[in-house]
């Protein structure tokens, strides 16, 4: 079954809306953003093999995690999933890695959440500082957005 790798910026609501119904939510009136590889991507990146152009979707997803935070204080987190293609429906405009999930995204799709080393928030904002953690912590994951 061919899947397309989506990077999915989150923020304390995302991660406790997987905790408590298993999914993402999205579809005709809930689309959710998330970054993957794109034609327009490989197009706009010509000779970068499928790893390189999935870091720069990955880290345009990092980018749009600040985004989501209350405060500087506050983790970026993005979750690593493998979304149906028909899920997923490209979108013009920068940044062109961007996507729109139409179609709720299971928990169990989820391969991994990266998240910001709590040493480096606020101080260092590359993608590559993340730290990644498995789909079954979860909960260790929730538990850096206290309250």
């Amino acid at each position: 079954m061919p899947v397309v790798r989506i990077y999915v910026p989150l923020g304390r609501a995302g991660l406790e809306e997987l905790a408590s119904t298993g999914a993402l939510a999205a579809g005709p009136g809930t689309p959710r953003t998330a970054y993957a590889v794109t034609s327009g991507l490989e197009a706009a990146a010509p000779g970068l093999d499928v790893e390189d152009l999935e870091y720069a979707a990955f880290s345009d997803a990092v980018e749009a995690a600040a985004g989501l935070r209350s405060s500087r204080a506050e983790r970026r987190v993005v979750a690593a999933a493998d979304a149906d293609p028909a899920w997923v429906s490209p979108r013009d405009g920068a940044p062109v890695s961007k996507v729109v999930i139409t179609a709720p995204v299971p928990l169990s799709r989820v391969a991994s959440f990266h998240v910001d080393d709590e040493v480096t928030v606020g101080v260092d904002e590359e993608a590559d500082e993340l730290l990644w953690y498995d789909v079954t912590e979860l909960d260790d994951v929730r538990s850096f957005f206290p309250g």
